[in-house]
Parts: C-alpha cells; sequence; structure tokens
C-alpha cells in the first residue's frame, strides 16, 4: 500500500469531518469579505489584519490535520508504512512552518 493511500477505517480526520469542513466554509467566507473590502476600498492595514486572521485559521486548520495524521495514519499504520508515513509528516511540517 502507498503511503498516501487510505488505510482501512478512513482518515484521521474521518471521525470529525463535518467539522473541518465547517470550519473551511468559515474561512471561505472571510476570504469572500476580504474580496469584498477590497471591491470597498477599505484601509489597507483592516484588510492585512483579515488575511492575517484567515491565514491563522488555515494554520489551524493544518495542525489539527496533521494531529490526526500523525495519531492516525503513522502511528497507527502497519510497521513496514511507519518510517515512511514519519517522513512524509515531517515534510508537511516543514513545508507549514516554511510558509509562516
Amino acid at each position: 500500500m502507498a503511503a498516501n493511500e487510505q488505510e482501512p477505517g478512513g482518515h484521521g480526520y474521518s471521525d470529525h469531518k463535518d467539522a473541518v469542513v465547517k470550519r473551511l466554509r468559515r474561512i471561505e467566507g472571510q476570504v469572500r469579505g476580504v474580496e469584498s473590502m477590497i471591491e470597498d476600498d477599505r484601509y489597507c492595514i483592516d484588510i492585512v489584519t483579515q488575511v492575517t486572521a484567515i491565514q491563522a485559521a488555515l494554520d489551524k486548520v493544518a495542525l489539527e490535520l496533521l494531529q490526526d495524521h500523525a495519531a492516525h495514519c503513522v502511528v497507527g499504520a502497519s510497521p513496514e508504512l511507519q518510517s515512511e508515513r514519519t517522513e512524509e509528516l515531517m515534510a508537511a511540517v516543514k513545508r507549514l512552518l516554511r510558509h509562516g
């Protein structure tokens, strides 16, 4: 089984998928709000403040997904996949840290 294939029992976030989707929809609304702010010629710093809030919200989603991945897809993986899954997890953490 390849590292990105689904394990039996779903993904780590499967138990709270609805909450993740709800959070992403809220973020989507924030992005539309920023678009409206730009269309309305709002003050730059107010827009940047909202962009920062969106980034923080996305970071929180990413961290929760990484936590789920670590608990379910790395620790819960078969022994022959754990090393590969750990490397995959660490690469994702590095990407997340580089963006911030």
